[in-house]
């Protein structure tokens, strides 16, 4: 049985504290860390409470990071150091250099330790659309149309944080979906900055356009379609049942991404879990993390720019093939 700690007990941190608790084979929760020990009690329903982070990494077999973002590279290097696998809620860190850091560490210390939180990689609707894909039958694709939008957005939520919290999404499933990489971005934003168009171009000429709505006001409504030279696919509605009523049909959307996502929490953390029994790793690497960072970084830039704007970076080491 593997011991867990979760570091954060927030919403995200909550959330992997209970599937650990109740949903998840092979693992218990053994340990909680909060700035707010009322919160970290009510959390830990039992398991061992921590004031400190780096005492918990040190004491339990594997960790979640799912505190403040500034937080993670330091969790997420102190557990490198220990040689403690971690699953890191995006960011991987707050900047792209403490991402780049966070690679060297773990390329240093020779063995893949660190999953990055990128949830819709489990989601059985992208998981299908890449299989789709893949097959051939739509032909090599050429188009990825994503939308990402939410309910509203909190007063602290502006300026670049629609690209470095929520954007960060599209990106990583993009690279995930198509397995090319990002050479420039181009970013039209309606008057107050919402919603975004966000539209890259890929190294091998596909185009990924990307409306990113922070206040769309109905619900929490993700969506990705794949245009290819054959034929096209994407998501179904991601609703359980719908409604027809006074000559109306009607289908509901999700309050905010973790009911939207929680099937696709859950298999995360159960790959996981089952990664770590197994010395494989799964999910969205260390590298996957930092480029998502240095990609945001860079359309950031372009937000404030107007103008398209290249994207370089390094290629991925050969530790990530």
């Amino acid at each position: 049985m593997l011991n867990v700690g979760v570091i954060g007990t927030g919403v995200m941190g909550a959330e992997h504290a209970r599937l650990l608790r109740r949903e998840v084979a092979g693992a218990r929760l053994a340990a909680v860390c909060d700035t707010s020990m009322d919160r970290a009690e009510t959390v830990a329903q039992g398991a061992r409470v921590f004031a400190d982070a780096h005492e918990l990494i040190a004491e339990v077999d594997a960790v979640v990071v799912a505190s403040p973002d500034a937080t993670h590279a330091d969790y997420a290097l102190a557990s490198i150091a220990l040689g403690k696998p971690v699953l890191c809620e995006k960011p991987l860190a707050a900047s792209a250099a403490d991402g780049l850091r966070i690679v060297e560490a773990e390329i240093a210390g020779g063995r893949r330790l660190v999953t990055v939180g990128f949830m819709r990689r489990f989601d059985p609707a992208y998981v299908e659309m890449k299989r789709e894909l893949l097959s051939g039958r739509i032909g090599r694709a050429v188009i990825l149309h994503n939308i990402h939008r939410n309910v509203s957005a909190p007063d602290w939520f502006t300026g670049a944080m629609t690209i470095t919290n929520s954007f960060v999404h599209e990106i990583d499933i993009s690279r995930f979906l198509l397995a090319e990489e990002m050479v420039d971005v181009q970013v039209s934003a309606a008057p107050g900055d919402d919603p975004l168009m966000i539209t890259m171009r890929t190294d091998a000429g596909t185009v990924v356009s990307s409306e990113v709505n922070i206040n769309a006001g109905y619900g929490y409504h993700v969506h990705a379609q794949i245009v290819g030279r054959s034929g096209t696919v994407e998501m179904a509605p991601p609703a359980v049942v719908t409604s027809n009523l006074a000559g109306h049909g009607r289908l509901s959307y999700a309050s905010g991404w973790v009911p939207r996502f929680a099937d696709a929490y859950r298999r995360q953390m159960q790959a996981w879990v089952d990664g770590i029994v197994d010395g494989r790793p799964v999910g969205a690497s260390a590298w996957d993390g930092y480029m998502t960072t240095a990609i945001a970084e860079v359309a950031a830039g372009a937000m404030r720019s107007g103008e398209r704007t290249a994207i370089r970076l390094p290629q991925r080491p050969p530790f990530y093939d």
